[in-house]
C-alpha cells in the first residue's frame, strides 16, 4: 500500500522505514526538510518519496483512498495538520493519527471529517525508539470500514507474536480479535484507541513510580540517619539485574533501568525534573468524570509536579526509564 506520513520526529521517521521495509510506498513530509532526507536515505531503496508540504504530498498519493498518517506531539500543530488535510482530501480518503491526542478530541474530528466523507482513525502506539525493530503496539478507533482497509499498514507496524507464549485459555476464547496476539487491537469507534493508550500511559506512570520509589529506598539504605548496624551500601545496577532474571517484576521498565544503571549508578547525567505528556493528567479526568479511584496514578502524577522545584534519587530513574523507551532527554 501507500500512505503519506507527516511528522517524522522520534516514531514518525521509524515508522516510515518500518513500512518500506514490509513493502509498503510512504511519502514523507517534515517541517524540518532535513529530517525528510534522512528518513528517505534510511528507507528501502525507491520506497520513500520526500514532500515539500503537506498538498505536495497529498499531489504524491494515488488510488482510490489516499491515506494520510500524521504523528505529530497532541495540540495546535496536530489540530492544524488535521484541519489542513481536510481540505485536502476527498471523499473516501483516510486520516490517521499516530499521535498521544486526547480522545474526546479524536471524537469531534471525526464527526467533523465524516460531514466530508473522510475517515478519521485514531491509533495509539507504543513502542518508543525501539519501534523499528520491535514492531509497535498499537490500539486504534474508527469505523470499521476504514480500520480493515488499513489493517496492512498495522499488520506491517505491529510487531507479531514472536516469542511471547501465547495465553492459555485464547485459543478457546469467544469474541477474542485475534489480532490482539500480533500486537495490534481494534477498540471501537472514534477515539477508542487514545482512550485505551491514554489509560496504559497512565499505568505506566504507576509502574515507573513505584520502580523509583523501592531504588530509592535501597539506595539511601546507608543514611547516617539510620543505626550504623542497619545501614546497608547497596549496589543499584547489580540489583537491577538480578531481579531481571526470573524475578516477579522483571519488565521492560525494569530492562531498561538496569541499563541506565549498568552505565552510571549514581544516574548523574539526569537532573532529575521529570516531564509528562498529558495522558497521565487525561486518564485522572476520566477517572474522575467516571468516579473510579486512581490513587497510585494520581499519586505518580503529582510526583512528576513536585520532581521540578525539588527532586531525589527516585527521580532520577524515572528519567532514566523515560529516555530509555521514548528517548525523552532530562539531563542536567
Amino acid at each position: 500500500m501507500q500512505i503519506g506520513i507527516t511528522g517524522l520526529g522520534r516514531m514518525g521517521g521509524n515508522i516510515a522505514v518500518r513500512l518500506t521495509r514490509h513493502g509498503h510506498d510512504v511519502v514523507v513530509y517534515d517541517r524540518d526538510s532535513s529530517v525528510v532526507e534522512k528518513t528517505v536515505q534510511r528507507a528501502e531503496a525507491g520506497k520513500a518519496v520526500a514532500a515539500t508540504s503537506l498538498e505536495d504530498l497529498v499531489s504524491r498519493l494515488n488510488g482510490p483512498k489516499k491515506i494520510v498518517w500524521s504523528m505529530l506531539p497532541a495540540g495546535k500543530i496536530t489540530e492544524e495538520t488535521v484541519s489542513t488535510l481536510s481540505g485536502l482530501l476527498t471523499k473516501g480518503d483516510i486520516i490517521i493519527d499516530g499521535g498521544n491526542a486526547y480522545y474526546k478530541d479524536d471524537i469531534r474530528r471525526a464527526k467533523t471529517l465524516a460531514e466530508k466523507g473522510i475517515d478519521y482513525v485514531d491509533v495509539g502506539t507504543s513502542g518508543g525508539v525501539w519501534g523499528l525493530e520491535r514492531g509497535y503496539c498499537m490500539m486504534y478507533g474508527g469505523t470499521p470500514e476504514a480500520a480493515e482497509h488499513i489493517d496492512p499498514i498495522l499488520a506491517a507496524l505491529a510487531p507479531g507474536q514472536g516469542d511471547v507464549p501465547r495465553t492459555p485459555g485464547r485459543d478457546t476464547g469467544k469474541d477474542l480479535d485475534p489480532r490482539a496476539e500480533q500486537g495490534y487491537l481494534y477498540c471501537g469507534p472514534a477515539g477508542s484507541g487514545h482512550f485505551v493508550k491514554m489509560v496504559h500511559n497512565g499505568i505506566e506512570y504507576g509502574m515507573m513510580q513505584a520502580f523509583a520509589e523501592g531504588f530509592d529506598v535501597m539506595y539511601r539504605k546507608d543514611s547516617p540517619l539510620l543505626a550504623e548496624d542497619e545501614r546497608f551500601s547497596l549496589n543499584m545496577a547489580d540489583i537491577a539485574e538480578v531481579w531481571r532474571r526470573g524475578s516477579v517484576v522483571s519488565s521492560w521498565l525494569l530492562d531498561l533501568t538496569a541499563q541506565a544503571l549498568a552505565k552510571n549508578g549514581e544516574l548523574s547525567e539526569f537532573s532529575g525534573e521529570v516531564s509528562d505528556s498529558g495522558e497521565g493528567r487525561w486518564t485522572i479526568e476520566a477517572a474522575i468524570e467516571e468516579g473510579v479511584p486512581v490513587p497510585v496514578m494520581t499519586a505518580a502524577l503529582f510526583t512528576r509536579f513536585r520532581s521540578r522545584t525539588d527532586n531525589t534519587f527516585a527521580e532520577k530513574v524515572l528519567s532514566a526509564m523515560r529516555f530509555g523507551f521514548g528517548g525523552h532527554v532530562e539531563t542536567k
